[in-house]
């Protein structure tokens, strides 16, 4: 990678303005995230691109979203990832509430959550090995608007998300070198 004149050997490049994603035609799951003339293969969510997102429609939401920053899972990774987005390691007792009936809705929690619908951001399966907040439905939260929309690795072959846009693994960590604070995600 060259680096600009400013810039200290190992700091990370200058982050990108706006990316891009797009369904593929033919199959609204499957999409291309684009990095100025840079074609990336994505998985989206089961139902498209959507533009009134719902709690479990499995639709991505259309709109423009800045990222928030993000976990990693450090014994899987074992350094953090190259970013100029806030990065934090992931613990296994950390979650994501995904309940509508709870205060903490669409919020990082803490797990054992008894009563409480979350999803665990310690994944077995390697999606959220890295994980990036798409600042969906986060200010002000609206609950039953759906939660809990990343950018993250994808399942084998790009098979659909709940919601969420995924790259292969190599992809992303290629991608995060480039994201920083003023980055934002522009879906549909």
């Amino acid at each position: 990678m060259r680096r600009g004149r400013n810039e200290e050997p190992g700091s990370v490049r200058l982050s990108l303005g706006e990316i891009r994603v797009r369904a593929t035609v033919g199959d609204r799951r499957r999409g291309q995230l684009l990095v100025g003339p840079t074609v990336i293969p994505c998985a989206l969510g089961a139902g498209g691109i959507v533009i009134a997102k719902r709690e479990g429609d499995g639709g991505s939401p259309r709109g423009r979203f800045r990222l928030r920053g993000g976990a990693y899972r450090p014994d899987h990774l074992g350094v953090r990832p190259r970013t100029a987005l806030p990065l934090r390691a992931t613990r296994p007792e950390d979650g994501w509430c995904d309940d509508r009936r709870d205060r903490r809705y669409n919020r990082p929690i803490r797990l054992p959550a008894p009563g409480v619908s979350a999803e665990s951001m310690w994944r077995g399966d390697g999606l959220y090995d890295v994980v990036i907040d798409l600042d969906y439905n986060r200010a002000p939260i609206r609950k039953g608007r759906g939660s809990a929309i990343f950018l993250h690795i994808a399942r084998d072959g790009y098979r659909p998300t709940e919601g969420c846009v995924a790259l292969a693994r190599a992809d992303l960590l290629r991608l995060l070198r480039r994201l920083g604070p003023r980055t934002h995600l522009r879906i549909g």
